[in-house]
């Protein structure tokens, strides 16, 4: 697909918790075509510690109001300076990046999209793009706490929502790869986007069972165009640039001893 570079409007700030801010923006054109599963290279600026891009995986596309929406978790100098910005801001933007997650084959095919923390981002476009082809999927999401769990409204207008907390406090108590939805669950197609370790048990519980999975993978990125060599990934066919090859990959290629 075509890459642009692109000044961007802020069109609204939301915050959804002590961290995690929901940035929306627009432009004067069309946005680009866009496809659930890449990301945007996103230039900090008013940063003196922050040199490279933020990569921020694509939330969701709303064609009707021509918004992006970016889901920032403000964990470091860089994240936390976007998750300042305000309404009528101006945001330089190189997208969009990546691959994308696969579409079924057909609107009958049962999917099961999981997410850890700030890691749902991807999903919430994903099960959009789903819907409007006649698949609902059905999503599994973890946090923490209820506090950290993220835009559960907004899922809840795509398909079942099932939510798992490490402290119970909403949802069923534990980690996804222990939640009751996974027991005879027949999904034939798994995708998500988390913690690696998260990851790593839903790509051995698809393994398993026999369904075909992507993972979303966060390595570092900081060109976002496979030049810096800052997110290499060993994969069953050698090394390769997650930006460029990825963020999505099938478990198949990936090296994680399933």
């Amino acid at each position: 697909m075509k890459k642009y570079i692109l000044d961007l409007r802020v069109s609204a700030v939301e915050v959804l918790s002590d961290k995690h801010v929901l940035i929306k923006l627009t432009d004067s054109q069309p946005l680009p075509d866009m496809l659930p599963g890449q990301f945007v290279e996103v230039r900090v600026d008013h940063s003196p510690s922050t040199f490279l891009r933020r990569p921020i995986s694509i939330c969701f596309v709303d064609r009707s109001r021509n918004e992006l929406w970016l889901l920032v978790a403000a964990i470091g100098d860089g994240t936390r300076q976007l998750a300042r910005l305000q309404v009528g801001d101006v945001v330089n933007c190189v997208l969009p990046l990546g691959n994308s997650f696969s579409m079924p084959s057909a609107a009958d095919k049962r999917l099961l999209l999981i997410g850890g923390g700030v890691g749902v981002a991807p999903l919430l476009f994903w099960g959009k793009e789903l819907k409007e082809m006649g698949c609902e999927a059905t999503f599994l999401l973890g946090a923490r706490s209820a506090k950290d769990l993220l835009l559960l409204d907004e899922f809840g207008r795509y398909g079942r929502v099932c939510v798992t907390t490490e402290d119970g406090s909403m949802g069923e108590k534990g980690f996804v790869t222990n939640h009751s939805v996974l027991e005879g669950g027949n999904f034939d197609q798994i995708g998500t986007c988390g913690p690696k370790p998260m990851m790593v048990g839903v790509a051995r519980y698809a393994h398993a069972h026999g369904i075909m999975c992507e993972v979303s993978l966060e390595n570092q990125m900081a060109c976002g165009l496979g030049a810096c060599l800052c997110c290499v990934e060993k994969t069953d066919e050698g090394n390769v640039c997650v930006c460029k090859e990825g963020p999505v990959m099938n478990i198949n290629q990936l090296l994680w001893q399933l």
